[in-house]
């Protein structure tokens, strides 16, 4: 009898590296338009296909095809360029501003834009998002004000969470934004729950949550999907696939599973993958979506296929795991640019107004920048007291905080 061989593990690796010339030839992308779409009230095993394949609009001549296209006029599609040009340009200018000191981290959205963007015209008043952080554009394409952003990047005097949050992880109950967590897929289960709140209630508002690819191997994605599937929560899970994690890339967290949709399928939730690059596809997935959860349908599970263009965050350096080049060979494109051509291929809209949105925006975000900084930065202040720790946190503060707030002396 031959000895038994030793044991060894799997460990996933990506196609490329640094030095590698990336080719994604070999990515299957479906032809726009070719992806059918059901009727909201489908049944899950009945739409397996859906969540193996990937939802596109539009064409790579301009135009938007297939049963998915033709639910925004041509104002609103402006408007979502707009929406993704206010976001890139604002991500610009707060990237600057850390290497400049003024705060210390920030994440870009940079090649994602459209999935926010998109997804935030499905939405109504008193809906509530619980976010990751690159969903930005969610409070971009609203009416939340661009300063408070700002003055929370900064950590200043009138930071509307009194610096205690991190930068970027915004927080608004108005805007229907829950409070960022750093914890990864605490998204998930607390969306989940509000979902299933708003329901007992008899209310008419619904949930939705976002994490990455890698959140999906923890444990909290799981739990949220038996949640979801056993009491029908009127939520949209969303997973944004941009590649890669912090810095590894998405294999890791999916493993030997097709995609990260067709997980939704064992809980018996309808799922989707659709191009997260496609302005038109994203908006006609979503609101397929939250018109189910509104209906009592329950829950929608969403797979964007996108790249993070940029680094994971300030601190991260992407040109140690991944080729630089990697985005431009991207075959599903830039989002802005796929926008552009489909509304100048329309008439709707030119080179010329596109450089002139550019210039208009570029400046909105700068003044709102001159008008953050007079309440100051990270590194010159004035910052909130740090009276404020104590507060908001007990509706009357128990005798050991009274105690060490004396003892702190403020």
């Amino acid at each position: 009898m031959s000895e038994p061989k030793p044991l060894s593990l799997y460990v996933p690796e990506p196609e490329f590296r640094p030095g590698d010339k990336p080719d994604f030839s070999n990515v299957p992308i479906p032809k726009a338009g070719s992806v059918r779409k059901p009727e909201i009230d489908v049944e899950a095993q009945d739409i397996h296909d859906l969540a193996y394949s990937i939802i596109r609009v539009m064409n790579h001549d301009g135009e938007a095809v297939g049963p998915w296209a033709g639910l925004l006029s041509d104002d609103e599609v402006k408007r979502g360029l707009e929406d993704m040009l206010r976001v890139r340009a604002f991500d610009s200018r707060m990237l600057k501003a850390q290497r400049q000191g003024k705060t210390s981290f920030y994440m870009q959205a940079l090649g994602e834009e459209a999935i926010a963007c998109a997804f935030a015209r499905a939405l109504r008043p008193g809906d509530m998002n619980f976010p990751t952080y690159r969903q930005q554009g969610l409070l971009l394409s609203s009416d939340y004000p661009m300063v408070d952003m700002m003055n929370q990047i900064y950590s200043n005097a009138a930071d509307p969470l009194k610096g205690r949050q991190l930068p970027i992880m915004y927080s608004s109950k108005q805007h229907g934004f829950f409070t960022i967590s750093g914890n990864l897929a605490t998204q998930f289960i607390q969306g989940v729950g509000w979902a299933m709140a708003s329901a007992i209630k008899g209310d008419d508002k619904i949930a939705t949550s976002w994490i990455g690819d890698g959140s999906t191997a923890e444990s909290d994605f799981h739990a949220a999907m038996v949640f979801a599937s056993t009491y029908r929560a009127p939520v949209v899970l969303n997973i944004v696939n941009n590649q890669w994690a912090i810095s590894t890339f998405q294999g890791i967290a999916r493993g030997k599973a097709a995609t990260f949709a067709a997980r939704g399928l064992g809980f018996g939730i309808p799922s989707l993958r659709v191009d997260g690059n496609d302005y038109l596809a994203v908006y006609a997935v979503a609101k397929w979506a939250t018109d189910r959860a509104r209906a009592g349908l329950g829950p929608t599970l969403i797979e964007y296929v996108t790249y993070r263009a940029g680094a994971h965050s300030t601190s991260d350096d992407p040109s140690a795991y991944r080729p630089k080049e990697e985005f431009d060979a991207w075959p599903l494109g830039d989002p802005v640019k796929r926008l552009k051509d489909y509304l100048i291929k329309r008439g709707a809209w030119s080179e010329a107004l596109h450089v002139q949105a550019n210039e208009i925006l570029e400046a909105e975000v700068a003044e709102a920048q001159r008008q953050a900084v007079k309440n100051g930065t990270l590194h010159d202040g004035p910052h909130s007291s740090a009276r404020t720790m104590f507060e908001d946190v007990y509706k009357d503060m128990p005798e050991h905080l009274v105690r060490q707030r004396q003892e702190a002396g403020v």
